[in-house]
């Protein structure tokens, strides 16, 4: 029987711990994709005046400022007026609808109080490039949506689900944007 010596099997533990070090690196990062995903000649990008045909008065405000911030964040295009545009932005919001996610019961035996609400947003997108009677992308429906509870006021609640809705809306319209190439 032939004895296995210690040096021999930390040389061959060091082998096989480095060619799976060498294989996770070459296999975990292949999806990333640094800078731009964007074509080549589009650089900036304008948000038109957003139309909404909901009942939520704010809406239009909170989805242009989301809009603008999720696109600030992500960096691969620059926001700037119509007039300087490579491309403009344009939005329909469709519907926003409010439901209970889940009752708080604990008052009474036959009172249930709402303790969570949920917000959904419907949008149509569409970008066209000034000129040009094709668009770069055609117009697609996108969705956001969120969570909110209120304690005291219920329109302050509404408003900040509305909100994280609205950001929720705005990333996905930055996602289509700039990845639909």
């Amino acid at each position: 029987m032939k004895r296995i010596d210690s040096r021999s099997v930390r040389a061959f533990l060091a082998a096989c711990v480095l060619a799976f070090g060498c294989v996770l690196f070459a296999s975990s990062c292949g999806y990333y994709h640094m800078g731009s995903m964007m074509h080549p000649q589009i650089k900036t990008i304008a948000i038109s005046t957003i139309r909404n045909d909901t009942r939520e008065p704010l809406l239009t405000e909170l989805a242009r400022t989301q809009i603008a911030a999720r696109f600030q964040s992500d960096n691969s295009l620059k926001l700037v007026s119509k007039e300087e545009a490579d491309c403009i932005l344009y939005v329909r919001l469709v519907s926003a609808t409010n439901s209970m996610r889940r009752y708080n019961p604990g008052y009474a035996e036959d009172e249930y109080r709402p303790a969570e609400f949920h917000v959904d947003l419907k949008a149509e997108m569409e970008v066209l490039i000034p000129g040009r009677s094709e668009p770069l992308i055609k117009k697609r429906t996108v969705s956001g949506g969120a969570n909110y509870q209120y304690n005291v006021d219920p329109q302050v609640g509404r408003y900040y689900g509305l909100r994280q809705a609205s950001y929720d809306l705005a990333g996905e319209i930055v996602e289509y944007t700039t990845e639909a190439w």
